[in-house]
């Protein structure tokens, strides 16, 4: 992949202007469509996406009450307007668990979702993962493209798709949540750590989100989703489709309909069966690590951590140039 010379400083202006995230206007939610607060979660995995949201929503379902019907109701960011007793509807009874919440990687760089889980979720803990973000970035392309989101390779992508690059905020986002919710709300991670040690790492978020400590399967240790089998769609079109349809079937709580399609012979329809995506390109991977390097430095000093892995390119690049 080779991006321009355009394209790399509308991606840098983009990191270093304020959140452009593309805003749905909220609406009026009327009296009867409130739900006492209590009754919602307690907890949110705001993401960023790609950093394991799936694989921790696989391993909470079983040990918290998550929405039923999918994965993501995209309440906070999407659907706010349908009113919270919408989106209290996508959950089992309140009294089936003690411990309710959501995955919601979308929310994690979206200001109005922010705001919003603020004013109707005033105690809710929110948990953030963070991974080494030039992985991250190009995984979240590929899922979008796989799935019909966007049509664009990823030079256009990174200038044509806020979320890639808003998402890869990670200190000015983490400082956003820590701000509007408080730092105790507020839970920072890191992917290596899931990955590498997921009996620890479930063991803290556990902890923080109020719940006791549970052993790992061993079948839990593995991945779900990765991305780096996945394909360009046969039909960018009737993927595309496929996925609207997916998403009308889902804001009606069908979405149990589109997890059965999913898991049927039938979803080869839809997903896959194009060229494999093609690799990201040394040049690429540098200038990805420059634009990020001022986000990755702000977060070791928020977590006091080294993040020296993140950066290969940027000290390769450094020596390169007598720096």
């Amino acid at each position: 992949m080779q991006v321009s010379t355009r394209a790399w400083e509308l991606a840098r202006r983009s990191l270093s202007t304020p959140n452009l995230w593309p805003v749905r206007k909220a609406g009026v939610i009327s009296t009867q469509s409130m739900v006492d607060f209590r009754s919602l979660p307690s907890f949110l995995v705001i993401g960023p996406p790609r950093t394991g949201s799936s694989w921790l929503h696989e391993v909470l379902r079983h040990h918290t009450l998550l929405p039923t019907s999918a994965k993501e109701t995209r309440f906070f960011d999407t659907h706010f307007h349908r009113g919270t007793a919408w989106y209290r509807g996508h959950f089992g009874p309140a009294n089936s668990h003690p411990c309710m919440g959501e995955v919601g990687p979308t929310y994690f760089a979206s200001p109005e979702a922010r705001e919003r889980i603020a004013r109707t979720l005033p105690n809710v803990k929110v948990i953030c993962t963070f991974r080494n973000p030039v992985d991250r970035v190009l995984s979240l392309y590929r899922v979008k493209r796989a799935y019909g989101l966007i049509p664009w390779n990823f030079e256009q992508a990174l200038v044509r798709d806020p979320e890639l690059m808003e998402s890869s905020k990670y200190a000015t986002n983490l400082k956003a949540w820590q701000s509007t919710l408080g730092p105790s709300q507020v839970l920072a991670t890191v992917y290596e750590d899931l990955r590498d040690q997921p009996q620890q790492y479930m063991d803290t978020l556990a902890d923080f989100i109020g719940v006791p400590r549970f052993e790992l399967h061993p079948s839990q240790a593995g991945h779900v989703h990765a991305s780096e089998s996945m394909t360009l769609p046969r039909s960018y079109y009737r993927t595309r489709s496929a996925t609207l349809m997916a998403d009308w079937f889902k804001a009606r709580h069908l979405g149990k309909v589109v997890t059965a399609v999913k898991k049927s012979p039938v979803i080869k329809m839809f997903l896959g069966g194009g060229a494999a995506f093609g690799e990201l390109s040394r040049e690429v991977a540098q200038g990805l690590y420059l634009l990020f390097q001022p986000e990755i430095e702000e977060l070791e000093v928020l977590l006091n951590r080294d993040f020296s892995a993140w950066k290969p390119a940027v000290a390769e690049l450094s020596v390169e140039a007598g720096a």
